[in-house]
C-alpha cells in the first residue's frame, strides 16, 4: 500500500533532511507545495487534509496553525516543534521508553523529542524507573551541540563568510546561553524522565555543524542505596539490551575515547544513541551521544512514521 507524505515547512533544516529519508523508503508519494504557495493556507489546508500522513517542520505558532486546520480524521501528523511536546493529547515519540512504542503504533499525533531532551530522557527515565535515581534528585546537566540545532539561522551565522574578523572569533569558542534556566526543552525533560523538579540544564552551542552530547554527573552518596557507577551502567544496560538505535557502551569505555577525549560526532549521520557511563569512587558521569540531526530530530520523525504506518520501524534509517 502506497501512503501520501506532505512536509509542512519543506524548506526548513528537519524538513529537508525529512525529504532524504522519505526517498529511501518505498511506498511512499511525497506531495509537494509550489513554493510561491508556502503561505497560502488553502493551499495548505488542501494538502494537509489529503496527506495520509504529515510532518509539521514549523516554529510553534505555525504548527498550531497547520494542527488545527487538519479537519478529518484520516490524516495523521507528527510535529518536530516545541509546540504539543506536553499536551496530553499528543503522543510523546520516543519508542525505546517502556509502553510507548505500543501508544505510537496507534497514535495519530505525535511530537518528536527534543534534540537535548532525547539524550536526557533515555538516561534518566530508566534510573528512575529502577529506583536507582530518586524522583526527587537535584539533577544538574550540560549539552555541547553543533551549531545546526539552532536551524536555519545558526547555520547562516556559523558559516556565514562575510563575518567581521571580531564577529567570527566570537564564533570559534563554545557558547553557554539559556542561562536563566528557561530553555525550551526543560518542560518535557521533567515530564518525561519521571522527575519531581527541573533539572538544572545549561547548554552549549559550538563551532562544528552537527553531533551532540548530554552530559548527567551523579554523586553516589546521593543515590539511594549509594548506588555505583557499575550498577548504573548494567541498569541501563538490561533496559535498552533489545534497542536497535540505543546501544549501552562498555563500562569505563576508556577504548572508545581518544587519548582520554570524548569524540561527540561517532554517531552523525545515524539514528543511533549510544550511553557511556564512567565513574570512579563517589563520581559518576553519564553521556549520551547522538546526532541532533538524526535521533534528535528527523531521523526520530522517521522513525515515529515508521511505527503509525506499520512499516518496519528501522525503515530508511541507518543504525
Amino acid at each position: 500500500m502506497t501512503y501520501t507524505v506532505f512536509v509542512d515547512g519543506q524548506e526548513g533544516t528537519t524538513g529537508l533532511k525529512i525529504f532524504d529519508y522519505l526517498s529511501a523508503i518505498p511506498n511512499i508519494e511525497v506531495l509537494r507545495i509550489d513554493a510561491d504557495k508556502r503561505k497560502d493556507a488553502e493551499e495548505r489546508s488542501k494538502l494537509l487534509n489529503e496527506a495520509d500522513l504529515v510532518f509539521l517542520c514549523l516554529p510553534d505558532s505555525a504548527a498550531k496553525e497547520s494542527a488545527a486546520l487538519v479537519k478529518n480524521d484520516k490524516t495523521k501528523i507528527i510535529n518536530t516543534s516545541t509546540a504539543f511536546r506536553t499536551d496530553k493529547d499528543w503522543t510523546f515519540g520516543l519508542p525505546e521508553i517502556k509502553k510507548q512504542r505500543e501508544l505510537l503504533r496507534t497514535a495519530t499525533r505525535v511530537t518528536v523529542p527534543g534534540c537535548h531532551a532525547t539524550g536526557f530522557i533515555l538516561t534518566v527515565r530508566p534510573l528512575i524507573d529502577a529506583g536507582i535515581l530518586s524522583k526527587d534528585y537535584p539533577i544538574t546537566c550540560y549539552s555541547v551541540t553543533g551549531y545546526s540545532g539552532a536551524g536555519r539561522s545558526g547555520i547562516e551565522e556559523y558559516e556565514n563568510s562575510s563575518l567581521s574578523l571580531a564577529a567570527a572569533k566570537q564564533l570559534n569558542v563554545p557558547r553557554h546561553y539559556a542561562l536563566k534556566g528557561d530553555h525550551k526543552h526543560i518542560p518535557e525533560m521533567l515530564l518525561y524522565s519521571g522527575l519531581q523538579h527541573e533539572p538544572l540544564f545549561t547548554p552549549i552551542k559550538a563551532n562544528y555543524a552537527q553531533g551532540i552530547a548530554m552530559t548527567i554527573p551523579l554523586l553516589s552518596r546521593l543515590l539511594p542505596k549509594k548506588a555505583s557507577a557499575r550498577q548504573v551502567h548494567e541498569v541501563l544496560a538490561a533496559y535498552y539490551e533489545s534497542e536497535r538505535f540505543v546501544r549501552v557502551m562498555p563500562f569505563d569505555s576508556e577504548a572508545y575515547l581518544d587519548g582520554g577525549q570524548f569524540k561527540i560526532t561517532e554517531c552523525n549521520d545515524t539514528n543511533r544513541v549510544e550511553i557511556f557511563v564512567f565513574g570512579q569512587n563517589d563520581h559518576i558521569n553519564i553521556i549520551a551521544r547522538y546526532d541532533n540531526l538524526g535521533k534528535g530530530s528527523s531521523g526520530a520523525a522517521i522513525q515515529n512514521m515508521n511505527l503509525m504506518l506499520g512499516f518496519e520501524e528501522e525503515g530508511g534509517l541507518v543504525w
